[in-house]
């Protein structure tokens, strides 16, 4: 009898444990079938950690980051204006009869969620300037076969050159080191093309000075002659230049279209004529001989001015005769008109063309101060980085290059921002001729080695 209980009372927690378990079963089945159950879950499991690289570098910089939303342009923004001109102030926004006819529509979503980090592109406009002892990557003294003599602040009065020394860091992007040889065997049979204007230019005579390491480079061979590219007779220069490296068969060139619209005379036999400025119509030099490039570099802004465009005899033009919308014949609504209109046409010749990259970079900024650049404006600071090092801001400076792209297969080289910050980076009032130019100051252009070089650095990590 006293066996038979205690065997009762043991096989009590025996059946309770089972019953435990079954319970337990039963939940976890129908947990696993609840779809909130997926909401409860840590976030670590839905969402992959950023990289800390940048913060790396942190300990350097003394600068004080921008808080979030604020304007890389500070207290000066309003000096960064297009050439001679006050509409567009601030880069501009898109025209209310472009914004219909060239804003692409909206982007139907896939259904995948995935995170943020997962999916966003590498913002290489998002970082900051960091010193580098290896900078520059070529000499301004020895870079001559490329380099303007005006733009070579290394032949000019300027005594400080601490402005050289400094590269971009992209904060959440790997971006290798410039190296010219890599740079040549990845662009072997290749043609990189910049169409734009004078600082265009720049950028073009930054990258040559780049992938010739800024020495003498016999080897070098000009083929301007297959572009049409000559000097023609009483012209002061040709409208561009192309140069191939024999050894990859790499060439890169550069022609000059400071409003991206397609100039034709009038009368072709009259040299006072006026022209043709055809809003809707890229340029012709572009149209002919897109096919054989591989990589595009277009950029325009600081010639949209009433002083620009009349001195050059332009006369608006859309649909093959003169513009008469009033509205569009203002400045900035004719040069946010043109820049939907050359994307738009861009965008449509890519699937022609699938090994072509196309690139749209955005405006750089002036810093005028205390007047412009012909009423006594200067830009005397020699302090890199006086105004800041970083830029934290998601969306470019430059909202009509940035609203002109947004659904093209088109890429922007987004430089404003980065550029706004090294004001200490321009030619200012030194010059070749000395103080013969007293009074006059360039705070546009930029000396090179320079600014540019960091354009072509964020260039050639986007190809």
């Amino acid at each position: 009898m006293k066996g038979g209980y205690n065997f009762r009372w043991m096989g009590k927690p025996i059946s309770l444990t089972l019953a435990a378990l079954i319970c337990t079963t039963i939940l976890l089945w129908a947990w696993e079938k609840n779809p909130f159950a997926d909401t409860l879950l840590l976030a670590r499991e839905h969402f992959t950690v950023p990289s800390i690289d940048f913060l790396g570098d942190s300990a350097n910089n003394s600068s004080k980051p921008l808080k979030k939303n604020e304007s890389v342009q500070g207290k000066d923004s309003h000096l960064i204006t297009n050439e001679d001109t006050k509409v567009v102030e601030n880069f501009g926004t898109a025209p209310i009869d472009s914004i219909a006819a060239f804003s692409p529509g909206m982007q139907e979503s896939d259904g995948n969620m995935q995170s943020s980090f997962q999916t966003e592109a590498c913002n290489y406009a998002k970082g900051r300037w960091v010193a580098d002892s290896r900078r520059p990557l070529y000499s301004g003294l020895k870079c001559k076969q490329w380099l303007s003599e005006m733009w070579a602040c290394r032949l000019t009065q300027r005594t400080d050159f601490s402005f050289e020394g400094y590269r971009w860091k992209p904060m959440n992007c790997e971006m290798p080191d410039f190296e010219r040889s890599t740079f040549l065997r990845r662009m072997q049979d290749k043609t990189i093309a910049f169409i734009g204007d004078s600082l265009g230019r720049q950028q073009f005579q930054s990258l040559m000075c780049m992938a010739s390491g800024g020495e003498d480079s016999p080897e070098v061979q000009n083929v301007g002659k297959e572009y049409g590219l000559v000097k023609r007779r009483g012209a002061i220069r040709p409208d561009g230049w192309a140069y191939r490296f024999p050894d990859t068969n790499t060439t890169i060139l550069y022609y000059w279209s400071a409003s991206l619209c397609d100039l034709v005379p009038l009368n072709i036999s009259d040299k006072a004529s006026d022209i043709a400025m055809h809003l809707d119509r890229p340029p012709a030099f572009m149209r002919q001989f897109l096919h054989r490039f591989d990589v595009l570099v277009l950029n325009t802004g600081h010639h949209w001015n009433r002083g620009k465009i009349n001195g050059n005899r332009w006369v608006m033009y859309v649909d093959g005769k003169p513009n008469e919308d009033k509205k569009r014949a203002e400045i900035g609504n004719a040069k946010n008109f043109t820049v939907y209109s050359v994307v738009r046409w861009v965008d449509s010749q890519l699937p022609l063309h699938p090994r072509l990259k196309a690139f749209f970079r955005t405006i750089s900024p002036r810093h005028f101060f205390n007047g412009d650049w012909n009423t006594g404006g200067t830009c005397d600071n020699t302090t890199p980085l006086a105004g800041g090092s970083e830029v934290v801001q998601e969306g470019s400076s430059d909202s009509v290059i940035d609203g002109a792209l947004k659904g093209t297969k088109i890429k922007i080289l987004d430089i404003t921002a980065l550029s706004q910050l090294r004001d200490e980076g321009h030619i200012s009032h030194y010059s070749i001729r000395g103080k013969g130019n007293a009074g006059i100051n360039d705070c546009l252009h930029w000396c090179l080695p320079g600014i540019p070089d960091a354009w072509n650095e964020l260039l050639v990590a986007q190809i």
